[in-house]
This record gives C-alpha cells, sequence and structure tokens, in this order.
C-alpha cells in the first residue's frame, strides 16, 4: 500500500516573510545611507590624513594607522595636553551634573506626584518648560545672569559676598578651597605630569568657576526632562504597594527608600544613562560661552574633535577624538549597568516582592492590624 507524500505546510503566515523585507526595505536603505555609511566612512577618516578638502575616499587621504590616536593619547605634545584638559574638563562636569541633575529630578518628580498638591499641572509645565526651550537662549540669559555685574553677583552683593567673574574666572573651586587653607603653592609631590600629559595639580584643581556657571546651566535645563521619566515610573507603582506599606506603619521616608527607589531602579538606570551621555557630549554652552574660554577650563573632547575638524583641518584627529569619546561612553555605561545589576534584582524578583506586599496587605485587612506583615512590606 502506498501513500501520497502530503505537501508539507508552511503555516498561515508562510509567504509573509519576503512581504516583510519589501516593507522594511526603505527603512534599511535609510539607515544604510545616511548611518551605516557615515560611521563607516569617520573609521576611514579616523586613520588617516584627510583635510577635509576633498573626497576622503580616492582623493589625497593617505591611510596613517593609528597615528591620529597615538598623537592624543600617547604622544607628548599640545594635542595630547589638549585632550587631556578636555577630559579633566568634561569628568568633573559630568561628577557634578548627573548625581545633582538625577536628585533634583527625583526631588520635583515626589513633589508634582502629591496629591495633595494643588495646581500640579502648573508645577509640572513650569519645571518642564526649560527643557524645551533653546538651548541658545537659555545659554544667553545665563550668560546675562552670570555676568560680572549681573543678577547673580547683584544678589551676591547684597548678601555683602563679592562674586567672581563667574564666565571669565578659570580657577578651579578645588584650588579655591586650598587656597582659603593656606595651601597656594603647587605641593611638589603634585607638580609632576599625570595622565594625557595633564599635571596631577590641575587633575584636582576640580571643575573652573567658569564651569561651574555650565554645570548649573545643565541642571536647569535637563531636571523637568528626567523630572518626567522620574514621574511616570512613581504612577507605574500600584497604590496596593503603597497601602501595604502604610498598614506596615512605614513612614513617608521609610517607604521612599525601602518600597519606592527600590522599584524606581529601572526608571533611575535609564536616567543615569541619558545623562551620562548628554554631558559627555557637551557642546552648545562651549560653543556659545567662547570655545574653551577661559584658559581652555570650559574645553570638552566634543568641542575639541569640531575645533580640530572644521578649525585646523585635522578631520582624522577630530574623527579619533570622537571614537575615544565612543568607547569613554560605552564603557561607563557598561559599568553603570554592572554596578546596579544586584541592587536593580531581576525581573522575577521584583514580580515576587510585589506578590508578598500584596499578600501582607491583605493578610493586615483580614486580621484587622499590621503586626503580620513586617516581612511582606518590608522587602
Amino acid at each position: 500500500m502506498t501513500s501520497l507524500a502530503r505537501p508539507r505546510s508552511r503555516g498561515l503566515r508562510g509567504n509573509e516573510g519576503p512581504f516583510g523585507w519589501l516593507f522594511t526595505l526603505p527603512a534599511i536603505l535609510i539607515l544604510g545611507t545616511f548611518l551605516v555609511i557615515p560611521i563607516l566612512l569617520a573609521v576611514w577618516v579616523s586613520f588617516s590624513n584627510w583635510n577635509g578638502l576633498g573626497p576622503p575616499v580616492g582623493g589625497q587621504a593617505e591611510f596613517v594607522g593609528a597615528a591620529n590616536y597615538a598623537e592624543v593619547l600617547t604622544q607628548p605634545g599640545l594635542a595630547r595636553r589638549d585632550f587631556g584638559i578636555a577630559i579633566r574638563n568634561n569628568l568633573y562636569y559630568v561628577l557634578f551634573v548627573v548625581p545633582i541633575q538625577t536628585a533634583v529630578a527625583l526631588f520635583l518628580a515626589v513633589q508634582v506626584n502629591q496629591k495633595v498638591l494643588k495646581a500640579r499641572g502648573f508645577f509640572r509645565t513650569a519645571f518642564y518648560f526649560p527643557s524645551v526651550t533653546s538651548s541658545v537662549a537659555i545659554t544667553v540669559v545665563f550668560l546675562y545672569l552670570f555676568g560680572a555685574s549681573g543678577v547673580v553677583n547683584g544678589v551676591l552683593n547684597w548678601l555683602r559676598v563679592r562674586g567672581p567673574n563667574w564666565f571669565a574666572d578659570p580657577r578651579g573651586v578645588f584650588h579655591i578651597v586650598l587656597s582659603w587653607l593656606g595651601v597656594d603653592s603647587v605641593p611638589s609631590f603634585l607638580a609632576g605630569e599625570g595622565p594625557l600629559g595633564v599635571t596631577w595639580w590641575e587633575w584636582i584643581a576640580g571643575p573652573s568657576v567658569a564651569m561651574t556657571a555650565l554645570i548649573a546651566l545643565a541642571v536647569f535645563t535637563t531636571s523637568g526632562t528626567f523630572m518626567l521619566l522620574f514621574l511616570a515610573g512613581l504612577q507605574a507603582i500600584g497604590q496596593d504597594i503603597e497601602e501595604a506599606a502604610l498598614v506596615d506603619g512605614a513612614g513617608p521616608v521609610r517607604k521612599f527608600f525601602s518600597i519606592t527607589l527600590p522599584m524606581l531602579k529601572p526608571t533611575l538606570f535609564t536616567v543615569l544613562t541619558l545623562g551620562l551621555i548628554a554631558t559627555w557630549q557637551v557642546f552648545d554652552q562651549i560653543y556659545l560661552t567662547g570655545g574653551g574660554a577661559p584658559a581652555k577650563t570650559t574645553l570638552t573632547p566634543a568641542f575639541l574633535a569640531y575645533s580640530a575638524s572644521f578649525e585646523s583641518l585635522k578631520w582624522g584627529r577630530g574623527a579619533a577624538i570622537s571614537f575615544i569619546l565612543f568607547g569613554i561612553i560605552v564603557v561607563l555605561t557598561i559599568f553603570q549597568r554592572w554596578l546596579l545589576r544586584d541592587r536593580e534584582g531581576s525581573r522575577r524578583n521584583r514580580r515576587r516582592r510585589a506578590r508578598m506586599a500584596q499578600a501582607g496587605a491583605m493578610a493586615a485587612i483580614t486580621t484587622g492590624g499590621g503586626h503580620g506583615t513586617g516581612g511582606g512590606a518590608g522587602e
């Protein structure tokens, strides 16, 4: 007895694969033309001596290997020192801006999420408004506010405090503090050359007075955006979890640090990552305030790459600085993810804590007391 072979079934959607590729082909072509190919060209430029006057491929540009990277990382000279100063300035900018803007954004989100607060919509809009305003306009306003005879110094003079010439003072804030303590000269053990051709004394200078004004500008303009992210995270926390904490007798402070903040860890990681990327790419404010002035204390790698490419016509060096900056951002993001991995916990653990909190609340309601819910609400 013979049996006829049944044709192989391709399923209900067996013929949709080619059509899927057909519909996504325009997006693939656009991304390939305007994203992938430019990145590959930038990689080639970073390994060449292209001066921007001809085509980067097939023109006068020659392959020079890692010479552009060595020029800013290992070879003694002005290019290496400028890159070291830019890294130092940007590092202090990141260390001050990211924690402060995150803390301010979280504080604002908690406040505007309070049900007892009237006109919450007005305050949310007011706090978010600086984030949607042009960075050029905000920077010009801050140049006026922090001018030598600006509003900030006017208020300080009213308080009997002599304000500095903010955007023209190159002194590091840590050096200023040390001068108050009597350390006016460079200690011998800090006079030697440190990483990237910058002395150790310069590494510990801290952000300059001018960079401090830019730090205040960054916190003012970005906290509103991150406030909205935290606000979305706060509104995603179930009401039953907060009720369980209240039944268990947790006060506002204990509830925030034991329940609210741990459940905001995914949002916190997103805010820290976005803040880290944005602060390492700061450019507009540097360009508008003098391109690194005063005395290169506001110089950043992003502006240094622009200056090397468009002003000095050393496009290879500018591309190399850009890819080094890209590597720094990737490494720090991975490190941040690794640092928060245990605290963030797995998705399974978060679901388990939520179920235990709900069970604790139900037990408290059933028994009429909160003494039996400590294990559920405390996790």
